[in-house]
Parts: structure tokens; C-alpha cells; sequence
């Protein structure tokens, strides 16, 4: 993990900006919790339109916020490493909003019911003995 050497202006307002919002919060947070997420999970887990998901998506990408990676034909976003560790202090006093447990704890239900694009991928590196992203 890098560590964030300095805190400007312009990070704090990119995080702040991205903590800004109810939704991009509930997004980040699944994406913090489970290391990776793609679209099609976050609209199924969040009950979002795919309109509302990407944008939030966009707005988290472009603050630099978020990093994605292409595999197949899915996207999986991730939080930027140099983000991390300042994302993960703020989570630490979200860690028992009642709703943040319940986007989790939704995201568990269909992890383990296979229908999750991630859990795909994830069976996949398995099979292939390779190690999860």
C-alpha cells in the first residue's frame, strides 16, 4: 500500500467531494469491504438504475477516488491505493450505519447465492489456480 506522504487541498476536496454523497458513500463502502466491485454487483446490491450507478462511478473515477481494471467484459473498480488509508479512517466511524451493514450484508447473501459477477470471477481464478485480484 502507498502511503499518502502529504494531504493538499486538492486531495482533501477530491475525498471530501467524494463523501459528499449518500450513494457514492454506499458505493465506496462495498467497494472498501470487498477489495473490488463491478457495475452490474453494485446495481443489484444497491437496487440503483444502471444511469445513477455509472455516474456516481464517474464522479468517484474522475476524482481519482477510484481505479478500475478490465476483465473480460466487466470492469472492476477499486479504491486508488493512494487513497486508501485516509478512505479507511473515515469508514472506521461509518463501520455500524445500519444501512452501510445492511448494503454488506446484502452483498454476502448474493456472494454466497453465486450471483455475483465478482463470485464468478472469483471461481474462476480457482480453477485456474490463480490468485484473487
Amino acid at each position: 500500500m502507498i502511503r499518502l506522504k502529504h494531504f493538499d487541498l486538492k486531495i482533501g476536496a477530491e475525498i471530501f467531494k467524494a463523501f459528499s454523497d449518500e450513494s457514492r458513500i454506499r458505493i465506496m463502502n462495498l467497494i472498501f469491504r470487498n477489495k473490488e466491485m463491478c457495475i452490474s454487483d453494485l446495481e443489484l446490491i444497491l437496487d440503483f438504475t444502471q444511469t445513477k450507478t455509472s455516474r456516481q462511478l464517474g464522479t468517484l473515477k474522475n476524482s481519482g477516488v477510484l481505479r478500475y481494471k478490465k476483465v473480460d467484459q466487466w470492469a472492476y473498480y477499486f479504491i486508488n491505493e493512494t487513497y486508501y488509508e485516509i478512505i479507511a479512517q473515515l469508514f472506521t466511524f461509518l463501520e455500524k450505519d445500519p444501512l452501510l451493514l445492511k448494503d454488506q450484508e446484502e452483498y454476502r447473501t448474493l456472494y454466497s447465492n453465486n450471483e455475483l459477477a465478482v463470485r464468478k470471477l472469483h471461481n474462476k481464478l480457482k480453477i485456474y489456480h490463480l490468485p484473487e485480484l
